[in-house]
């Protein structure tokens, strides 16, 4: 076969793999995307924080429950085979994403809101932690050991684009949709459009056949009886799931989530900036990066992956705060000088029943080009005169700022391309065929779900715990979840992994 054929047949495996994965990351995603409008949905609001901290906690349940999903479908994975294993998480996360869009508000059904929610968060949890194991390998097993680096990657930068896919139909459906249609029920609508992306991936997959390797493997009978004994049973092996969790990929796992999620959520939260301008920058920021998987997963078929993950990590610890301090100092609307001249305010009444509700709006104006948009809704019950208020605010950059945090974003996520993009070769050829699926899907989704999945609950609650108590650069204190998790990584995989560690050649 000639190598223009060959080439033609791995990008088929690889499409057919990644669009797969692309769609399962999507609908993960998804939820964190719309944390902040969630948490107004399915949780009780009289207190703002602690509704977004639930949700939060809601969003990394999904994390904690990976591993198990790992042990699960990749036990499966290495008994019946890869192809039929991840089409049956497809099948499992697209229900639970669509179910999720379904799910009636905290206002009509109380806290079985939050419960049922949970319950599919789990779902999609158990699904995405045995679909990337069985695309990973399933490509892996087609590619040539040489350029394994370079073909596995395409698969990394699915995780990276679903992500971004996420943004954009939020973008959409905010930009076609009145901002009162979209907070009452366009919010939903992303969740319901990946049954349709589902039902495609379905029929692709479907024409896949299994992977060599693993068919010739089961043709000798060297298929292993429990996978999940010979994994974690034997020493020798367990030794290598251990250094791949601990010297690789927590460190990777927090790196990741720290540059998309975490950084996300910094900026809207943290520093105000409204939902569109964040999913904007954030979604141009990715596009500007994803092509780096390819380009240091192709660098690692050649210089190796251990050097290009630990520099990655290395830079992350050692830049993370400066980067951050940037991004609040250029947010922060005390060091701006407003055009008090400018300053407007306008107001809307409206009645309902036996209140009457008043929204004010607050433009303010500052001399770099930043807007900044406080509202306060005044709701007056007419029969006993009892009055709340509810304030909201947000800012708006000048483009020049806006390119500034761009920027700020790219490079954490050229980061996260040098951790991620050599990690599925690295993980692949640390196991043999029989139990390559079981052995690489646990120490990637503890590292991921559980260290990485953990990182935007942890940071926020160290942030407002900073914030509460008045501490000086508070808003850096969440930071310290990822430093010190990617450092302790860092020097694990410097001094234990090392080219006299086991590499499988199949």
């Amino acid at each position: 076969m000639s190598k223009t054929s060959n080439n033609n047949s791995i990008f088929k495996v690889i499409a057919a793999s990644s669009v797969g994965t692309l769609i399962e990351w999507y609908d993960f995603y998804i939820f964190g995307s719309l944390a902040f409008i969630i948490s107004g949905k399915f949780f009780p609001q009289d207190n703002p924080t602690a509704a977004f901290l639930s949700t939060l906690a809601t969003f990394a349940a999904g994390f904690v429950v990976r591993p198990f999903g790992a042990l699960v479908f990749g036990r499966l994975g290495d008994l019946i085979g890869r192809k039929y294993t991840f089409m049956l998480t497809l099948l499992l996360m697209g229900g639970a994403t669509f179910l999720i869009g379904c799910v009636p508000s905290y206002d009509t059904i109380g806290y079985w809101a939050p419960f049922l929610v949970l319950v599919l968060r789990l779902l999609q949890g158990l699904a995405l932690g045995g679909e990337y194991g069985g695309a990973a390998t399933y490509v892996a097993e087609h590619a040539p050991a040489n350029r394994r680096g370079y073909y596995t990657s395409w698969i990394q930068t699915t995780a990276t684009a679903g992500l971004f896919i996420s943004l954009m139909v939020i973008l959409i459906t905010k930009s076609t949709l009145s901002a009162d249609a979209f907070d009452a029920w366009g919010w939903r609508v992303p969740f319901w459009v990946s049954v349709i992306m589902v039902f495609v991936s379905y029929i692709i997959r479907q024409k896949m056949h299994e992977s060599p390797l693993f068919a010739k493997a089961k043709a000798e009978g060297k298929i292993v009886k429990n996978p999940l004994k010979e994994s974690f049973g034997n020493k020798y092996n367990l030794k290598f799931v251990l250094l791949a969790l601990f010297g690789a990929v927590m460190g990777q796992g927090v790196i990741w989530y720290t540059g998309q999620f975490y950084a996300m959520n910094f900026i809207q939260k943290v520093c105000n900036v409204n939902s569109i301008q964040t999913d904007s920058l954030v979604a141009i920021a990715l596009l500007m990066a994803t092509p780096f998987f390819v380009v240091f997963g192709g660098l690692s078929d050649k210089i190796g992956r251990k050097s290009i993950m630990l520099a990655g990590m290395l830079l992350a610890v050692l830049t993370y705060r400066p980067i951050y301090k940037n991004i609040f100092e250029i947010t922060d609307i005390a060091a701006k000088t407003e055009l008090a001249d400018k300053r407007t305010v306008t107001n809307r009444l409206e009645n309902k029943e036996d209140k009457t509700i008043i929204h004010y709006q607050f433009l303010s104006y500052y001399e770099d080009g930043t807007i900044a948009t406080k509202d306060s809704v005044v709701t007056i019950n007419t029969v006993n005169k009892a009055e709340t208020v509810k304030t909201g605010y947000s800012i708006q950059l000048d483009s020049g700022n806006k390119w500034k945090l761009i920027w700020l974003v790219f490079i954490q996520v050229i980061y996260v391309t040098m951790v991620y993009g050599p990690i599925a070769a690295f993980l692949v050829e640390m196991f043999p065929v029989n139990i390559r699926y079981t052995s690489m899907s646990l120490p990637y989704h503890v590292g991921n779900g559980i260290f990485g999945g953990l990182l935007p609950m942890v940071a926020t609650y160290l942030v407002t715990k900073a914030q509460t108590s008045g501490s000086p650069d508070w808003y850096l204190n969440g930071l310290w979840y990822p430093i010190i998790i990617a450092g302790i990584s860092f020097v694990i995989g410097l001094v234990y992994l090392s080219r006299k560690n086991r590499q499988v050649h199949d």
